[in-house]
């Protein structure tokens, strides 16, 4: 670091960031030799949504020791080796957490599944890098990988993150779809020829199973493989060739099957389900989450609000598939399908916010670009729900959904130093949130200077 850059941090530290432009300009590199989890760093912000509060906080310091918040609050003792960034125009907020991602996916495929064969997992891979980059710096420190339709490459990225090899958000993975032959999971293409596939059969079908004892077998063989949390297709699906999202496809004791291997081995179930009656049989079964919903009726719904079961509605998707996905010549069925869906699940939504069923924030991101994943806060807002539901949709209650309220989704002590800072108030103004000007995951900075929103 020059010279003239290492005065004008003292300065900053010593003025309390009074030299505002500066102070935000400033970039804080780690320093020579010192670990990211071993930094000490303190992040001043003029606002602070902690995740479970709904008190905004005013002029607060979070330190962070170690890669955990050590302490918040207005007038903190701060070592002198802790580096500072001051956001005196920000409001600061947890890391955010998306609860349905394929971030092995990109958005492009979906006009013609035949790349998935057609291109190696080596392939894949390239694309599920620059997918975890773009989601960590969008501010979204954490995210649910539900399926990967290259079988394993979802754990594989996973694995690849933790051990500080590609950046990205903290992951917990599906691994597959458990899914039935032909279902909304399964990538068996009639009529590809093999001799062109490059990716092997048995990993773009590696969760098809028939009957409760085929899918409680294939449920324990992802668990013993890595899965952090499995993945059923009950109902029919809008992105899959014959698919009817209404129609159920798995059986309710071959969901009630997965459910008890699930739960015997200390992970949750999300459950795929548009139709109103796989919703019933997926929440009967013992599914945590329901994804989707789209025509989730009010029997579902207080089902849902009686055994706490979270719907994961990804209610923004819609537009982008309507726009760019008839742009880009995806299949008409496909078209027609999520116009079928789009503006039912909307309604729902905001019938389940009304009634107080579990919300949690959940895009389906690789339907459309990942990166972009909190426009979707605009329309939760639009639909029902103040701007702290929303953000809390995207940290602490997604953490009680995912077991992990102990690591993520507040900043407070003992929790990842996990944090997205944006101009200006997001209370006042959601989309402030499609715009992040820093981003911190355990306690190293992942994103500054401020950059231009994406597009």
């Amino acid at each position: 670091m020059g010279r003239s850059r290492q005065a004008l941090r003292w300065l900053c530290a010593l003025t309390g960031g009074l030299l505002v432009s500066a102070c935000v300009t400033a970039p804080l590199p780690v320093t020579p030799g010192q670990s990211a989890a071993s930094q000490v760093l303190a992040v001043h912000c003029a606002r602070l949504i902690d995740g479970v509060s709904p008190v905004v906080l005013i002029d607060q310091t979070v330190l962070m020791v170690d890669g955990k918040v050590a302490s918040v609050g207005r007038h903190l003792h701060l070592p002198r080796a802790a580096q500072r960034l001051e956001l005196p125009r920000h409001t600061c907020l947890p890391g955010l957490l998306d609860l349905h991602t394929h971030l092995t996916d990109i958005p492009q495929n979906t006009a013609d599944f035949s790349i998935y064969p057609r291109r190696s997992p080596e392939e894949h891979y390239v694309f599920a890098r620059q997918n975890a980059k773009a989601m960590l710096e969008a501010g979204f420190t954490t995210a649910r990988d539900v399926g990967a339709y290259v079988g394993g490459l979802d754990r594989e990225l996973r694995d690849d993150i933790n051990a500080g090899h590609t950046p990205g958000p903290r992951m917990q993975v599906a691994i597959a779809f458990l899914t039935i032959a032909g279902g909304g999971g399964d990538m068996l293409l009639p009529g590809f020829p093999a001799r062109e596939a490059k990716t092997p059969l048995s990993r773009l079908r590696m969760g098809v199973a028939r009957g409760p004892e085929e899918f409680a077998v294939k449920a324990q063989r992802l668990i013993d493989q890595g899965a952090d949390l499995l993945k059923v297709i009950a109902s029919g699906a809008v992105l899959a060739l014959g698919g009817v999202p209404g129609s159920p496809e798995m059986k309710p004791e071959e969901l009630a099957a997965v459910a008890r291997v699930a739960h015997a081995n200390g992970r949750r179930l999300a459950a795929h389900a548009h139709g109103a009656q796989s919703v019933k049989d997926a929440i009967l079964a013992g599914a945590d989450t329901i994804e989707h919903a789209s025509f989730i009726d009010e029997e579902g719904l207080l089902l849902a609000r009686e055994h706490h079961v979270a719907l994961a509605m990804d209610i923004y998707n819609g537009d982008y598939i309507d726009t760019e996905g008839r742009r880009q010549g995806w299949p008409a069925e496909f078209l027609q399908k999520n116009i079928d869906t789009t503006e039912v699940q909307r309604r729902a939504f905001t019938r389940a916010v009304q009634l107080g069923v579990p919300v949690v924030f959940a895009t389906d991101a690789a339907v459309y670009p990942h990166g972009l994943n909190a426009r979707q806060f605009r329309v939760m807002v639009e639909r029902g729900m103040t701007p702290m539901q929303a953000i809390q949709a995207a940290t602490s209650v997604a953490a009680g959904f995912m077991g992990w309220s102990d690591r993520v989704g507040q900043l407070t002590p003992g929790h990842y130093g996990d944090l997205l800072a944006v101009e200006g108030d997001p209370l006042m103004d959601i989309t402030r949130l499609e715009q992040p000007a820093a981003v911190v995951k355990g306690g190293e900075v992942v994103r500054w200077p401020p950059g231009p929103p994406a597009q």
